[in-house]
This record gives C-alpha cells, structure tokens and sequence, in this order.
C-alpha cells in the first residue's frame, strides 16, 4: 500500500530543520570570534589573481634555472638561437638602437628588455623587470652561491658590480647591480644579462683585439686589471706551479727572466713559448721582458758575442753605430720570443764613484747620452721590441747600489733639469714607451718617498713637466732599498697612488702575491680608484697593441749568423 504523501515528506523536513540548526551554530561561533585573528597576528592577505605573493629566493631560483636555456623571465626568445628579424617581427620596432664595435643592441621599453646582436643572431638578452629589480644583492648569492667571476662597471653614471655566473658550458647568467657601498651595502639588481657563449665566435683574444681599450676594460673583473699592472719573476727554469698560477688565476701583465732562468737557447725559446701557450685563455698577451743592455749587463745564453759597455759606445760617439748596436740587441731578443728590453740606460754617470751604473753609462756628458740612448732606443724599436728608458730621474749620481740600500741624491729640480733629465726628456721627445723609475730618495723634491714611489716626481715632473704619456714601470721592488725600509705591498699601493702602471715585483712568488693583495684591497677601501687603475691598464693595453704582443711562439735562433752579424758590426766601428 502506497505511504500517505504527508508520511514521504517527514524525513525532508527533519533533514532541512537540521540543517538549518548547523548553519545558525557555525555563524553564532564565527561571530565570537573563534576564527579571528589573534591580536598580535596579521589577516591574511591575499595577492590580486594576476600576482603571486612576492617570493624572491623564487624568483632568483627560477632566474638560474631559464639562464640554462638562454631564456629569462616572461620571454619566449632565446639566447643564442633567435634572430633579429624573429624579435623585430614579435616586437616591433625597437625604441633605441645602440651600435658598439663588434654588437647591436635594441631597448624595447615596453617590454623591459634590451635584445644584443653579434651580427644578426641575439647573444644577450637582457631584463629590467621590476620583479627582478627588487633582489638584492645578498639574495642572489644566497640562492646561487659565490659568482664565478666579478666585474665592475664604471662612467659618469654608473657604477656598478657585475656578478657573473657560468651557469654551463651555453651560457653566463650575470647580475649587474649598483656597487655595495657603505651608505647601502645591499644594492637591488639593477638588470640581468643572459649571454651566450656562441661556439663558432671569434677566439676571446680574437674577439678581444677588436674591441676598443674602454670596452675591452670595462669587460675586465679587479683581479684582471690588477693582474696587468705586474711583471713578476719566476724562480726556475720551467712554467711551475707558481707560474702557472700567476697566469691563469693572478693574469699577470707579464714576466722578467735572470740568467738563472736561461740555461740555453733551446730551453729559453721553450721556456717563453709554454708561458705563450699557458696565457692563450686570456685576452692580453705577456710581457716577456729581460735585462740585455750589452756590456756586462747581459743574461742571453748561448755563447753570443758581446757588446762593448756604453761607456765604450760613448767613447765612440757614433750615432749610426748605436742604432745598429739596438737594432741587434733587439734582433736578439726577438730570436727568443722575447718582446720587452729594460734598456738603454740613459743614467748621466756624474759621480765616479758610483758602484751600480759606471760603464753602463754613455758617459758623463749629457749631450752624448741623449744622442747615443736615443739611437740605441730606436735601433731596439726597429726590431718591434718595446725599449725602456732607465733610471728615472736619473742614477748617475749616487754612490749606494740601490740593490743593497736605498741611494739619497740632495739634488734640486732645477739642478736636475741641467744634467739628469736632459736624456729623459729628449728621449720623451722622440718616441719613448716605457720609463723606469729609480728607488733613489731626492728630499728636495720629496722628503718621504723615493722617485719609485713619489707623486711629486712621477706624476708632477715625469707627466706634467716632460710630458711623458707613456707606461711607467718601478724598478725591481724586492731590491733592499725597498725591503729595507718599506713592506712592499704598501709600497706598491704609494707607487701606483704616485702614478706608475707596472709594478716590478721580480722574486719571491710570496711577495707577488702579497702585491696583487695590497693593491686590491687598496681599491676595494677606497685608497687607489678603480679609475685610477683603468688609467694605467689603459696604457698598458696600448703598449701591447702598438708593438702587436701576441701569443705565436718563436722558433730556435740563429746562434752563428747573429754573432757573425755582431763581428761585422764590431769590426766596421771598433778597429
């Protein structure tokens, strides 16, 4: 029998009743207050549908892992692969064009991005995104650790820290932010780049030799530009460990070789053309540099004739006889693979009793040191070896080996002006490349520093007064008339704050390094500019490129024909 429709409806209503009771207890608790919040907590907020809660370990985490794939945040294009006609047709036109020697790039505001070309295929691609833009410094090396490489960027409106992340063999992912500084120690990013490592550009040196010297500089990390202000020596007769270290992690400038180092012509021209192979990674070339001024100062080995000293030579006064007397010094050095000659000496040799320059003199009279030194001078410049005038202002007058302590001369600049700079400022005048400076003490022009380390003599009279725009370079800074008196990494930072560009640092690994030391913490302090510092590398780079160093290796020298070329020479103008 079918139940009454009344009966079929009571579950219902109870079901409904129940309900309701449910509803009217959770919004009486509600209303209590058992859900809020406590007084010392925040609600809850929640980000508008279109944006995540900021999360920035996120972001930089997700940074890295898209710089794997040459890509960056909200960009489909990637770097490395993607032309420029595929960006200008799913962009547009570009809002800026900037043209360098070698790249293209194009800012598109509206997208917060600026696209780099290296002919028609993007090879850096850029973010400004302002998500990007609010990580700090502190947060990127949180999430991915110490950078591979630092850079620093430097202009009338910039200047910034360039954190540089190999991320693989593809691509570098670098952040560029503002440099900490003590008002703000934990800078935002400023921009990322994502910039492919293309495999069939040019060789970094390659592509290096075509960049301009501000490019090429502000491509440079601290490390790279301190590393070529130095010429160290090296303690054997082989690339050691050391060496290798001062190449591939210090990137020095360059080296100067003793006698020690040169057993014979075979080891020599190996020994400087593994140095050449071991530098090959970097973008400048060596320095290989050697005392061979002829006389007694001669470290070549191989049994070559000698030359007479300069005294002899000035005894001669012949300036065609100099010139040829360069021409083969620098003809020698080349055999080698050599490319740097700290000569000639142009010391006015007024003092007779002065033990370490004598018979390396042209003589006494200023006239003829100035004529003979200057043929000598270019002679070695025909041969496209870099000659260095020395020993500025002039150490002709001392009677203490500046080897063994340091020589004071109580000469005024008027007196030197008469006899001491003659050589130097006629040389100047013709052509000369490198100076080197003397660890001589002249009060009267500085009464604490040396000439080695002297603003007033280097900066105020070698570049003001002589004009001289060339690369200066200290003398051995492991002599005792440095040691002695000075801890030799500030005494580098005072020569570089004086105004030299290379430091001579030619024994004891130890000491190099603590030079390199001194003079970065120097510029991270703020006691030497880094500006200061791109001023000498600037020169430096323009030396390398004039005499065009190189990396190639020179092959076995001709013993006999250069002597037999000495004998002619000697025989025409001494008999």
């Amino acid at each position: 029998m079918t139940k009454p429709r009344s009966s079929r409806l009571k579950p219902l209503f109870y079901l409904i009743l129940f309900l309701s009771i449910v509803v009217v207890v959770v919004y009486a608790f509600l209303d209590n207050g058992a859900l809020k919040h406590t007084e010392n907590e925040k609600p809850i907020t929640l980000a508008p549908a279109n944006k995540k809660p900021s999360n920035h370990d996120a972001l930089v985490s997700e940074t890295f892992s898209l710089s794997k794939e040459g890509k960056i945040k909200d960009c489909s294009f990637i770097s490395g692969q993607t032309n420029r006609q595929e960006v200008n047709h799913t962009w547009g036109k570009p809002s800026q064009t900037t043209k360098t020697v070698n790249s293209k790039y194009e800012e598109y505001l509206n997208h917060d991005a600026v696209v780099g070309y290296q002919g028609e295929l993007m090879n850096d691609l850029r973010s400004y995104d302002q998500d990007l833009q609010n990580i700090h410094f502190n947060e990127i090396k949180k999430v991915g650790g110490e950078p591979n490489e630092v850079r620093y960027f430097k202009d009338n409106t910039n200047d910034q820290i360039i954190l540089i992340y190999h991320v693989n063999s593809s691509y570098d992912l670098k952040w560029i932010l503002p440099k900490p500084s003590n008002q703000e120690s934990n800078p935002k990013v400023d921009h990322i780049s994502v910039y492919a490592l293309i495999k069939n550009q040019p060789s970094q040196s390659q592509s290096d030799h075509q960049k301009n010297i501000s490019e090429m500089i502000a491509d440079m990390s601290l490390d790279e530009k301190i590393g070529q202000m130095i010429i160290a020596g090296i303690s054997g007769t082989t690339v050691d460990t050391n060496a290798q270290k001062l190449i591939a992690q210090s990137k020095v400038g360059g080296f100067i070789f003793y006698a020690n180092n040169l057993v014979n012509p075979q080891q020599t021209v190996q020994l400087l053309n593994q140095m050449k192979s071991e530098n090959v990674p970097n973008p400048l070339p060596l320095l290989l540099s050697i005392d061979q001024e002829g006389g007694k100062i001669s470290r070549l080995p191989g049994g070559f004739i000698n030359f007479p000293t300069n005294k002899e030579i000035g005894s001669i006064n012949n300036s065609q006889f100099s010139y040829k007397v360069g021409t083969l010094l620098g003809s020698e050095l080349k055999g080698f693979g050599f490319n740097l000659d700290y000569a000639p000496v142009l010391d006015v040799n007024s003092n007779p009793k002065n033990p370490i320059i004598g018979d390396r003199s042209f003589g006494n009279n200023p006239e003829i040191v100035s004529k003979l030194g200057i043929q000598t001078m270019k002679g070695i410049q025909s041969q496209n070896i870099i000659p260095t005038i020395k020993h500025f202002p002039g150490h002709g007058d001392t009677s203490v080996d500046s080897h063994l302590e340091l020589p004071i001369v109580y000469k005024s600049l008027a007196e030197l002006k008469k006899l001491e700079l003659i050589p130097f400022e006629r040389s100047i005048n013709s052509g000369a490349d490198v100076v080197m400076v003397a660890h001589i003490l002249l009060p009267k022009l500085d009464a604490k520093f040396p000439a080695s380390m002297s603003k007033n003599i280097i900066t105020d009279i070698l570049r003001k007064q002589l004009h001289f725009n060339g690369v200066v370079i200290t003398d051995d800074m492991t002599m005792k008339a440095i040691t002695n008196h000075y801890n030799i990494g500030s005494a580098a930072v005072d020569s570089v704050k004086a105004g030299s560009d290379l430091i001579l640092v030619a024994h004891d690994y130890n000491k190099i390094k603590q030079t390199i030391s001194s003079l970065k913490t120097a510029v991270q302090k703020g006691e030497i500019s880094e500006q200061r510092i791109n001023g000498s590398v600037s020169r430096i780079i323009k030396l390398k490129r004039k005499y065009q160093i190189n990396n190639t290796k020179a092959g076995n020298t001709n013993i006999g024909k250069m002597n037999q070329s000495i004998k002619n020479l000697l025989d025409a103008y001494t008999k």
